[in-house]
């Protein structure tokens, strides 16, 4: 995989969503993870969800418990939300959000949901198709209406990988051993 421009990523959509990455996104390397998605979102009481993983992928419950401790005490040295929140660190699942560059590149080949802020081929902002890859910064998809087109990750709103049965045989499982022997319903 070759490198590529991290400048511009949709990690972190909104002004304060960008703010808090800046203020997380340090303790989350540091410990040797990788800031996926971070959103605060809206209701009763604001949640803010944070999407960590490995460089290589998959993460355990014990290093999101981890993750978790680093960011709530950053949090409350740096003290950025005045309302109340809930923190939810997680990992972004199979089906993960693709919010960098090196995502499209990381996944080629397996078939993703994209939705564009700026429409490409017949007019379309809505996509479903697979991954092919990054050239020169600009995102190769193949899509199954329109065949391959091409995008900035500046033009994407949204994209995430959908469950196929490739995707599930090319991740790495938790644990293919089955529950613990003392595991009750």
């Amino acid at each position: 995989m070759s490198e590529h421009d991290e400048s511009f990523d949709l990690v972190a959509r909104t002004a304060i969503d960008r703010r808090l990455a800046e203020i997380v996104k340090p303790a989350v390397e540091a410990a040797g993870f990788e800031l996926v998605r971070l959103r605060l979102m809206a209701g009763k009481t604001r949640t803010l969800q944070i999407m960590a993983d490995r460089a290589e992928g998959g993460i355990e419950i014990d290093e999101l418990g981890e993750i978790t401790t680093l960011v709530s005490a950053v949090l409350d040295v740096e003290d950025p939300l005045t309302d109340p929140y809930v923190l939810e660190v997680s990992s972004p699942g199979i089906d993960r959000p693709l919010t960098r560059i090196k995502d499209f590149a990381d996944w080629a080949g397996h078939e993703a949901k994209v939705q564009l802020a700026t429409p490409v081929a017949d007019n379309r902002k809505s996509l479903q198709g697979d991954l092919a890859g990054v050239e020169n910064e600009t995102i190769q998809f193949d899509d199954r209406k329109s065949g391959r087109v091409a995008f900035a990750l500046a033009d994407l709103h949204s994209a995430k990988l959908v469950l196929t049965d490739r995707l599930i045989a090319s991740t790495r499982p938790i644990d293919t051993a089955g529950p613990p022997q003392d595991f009750h319903n």
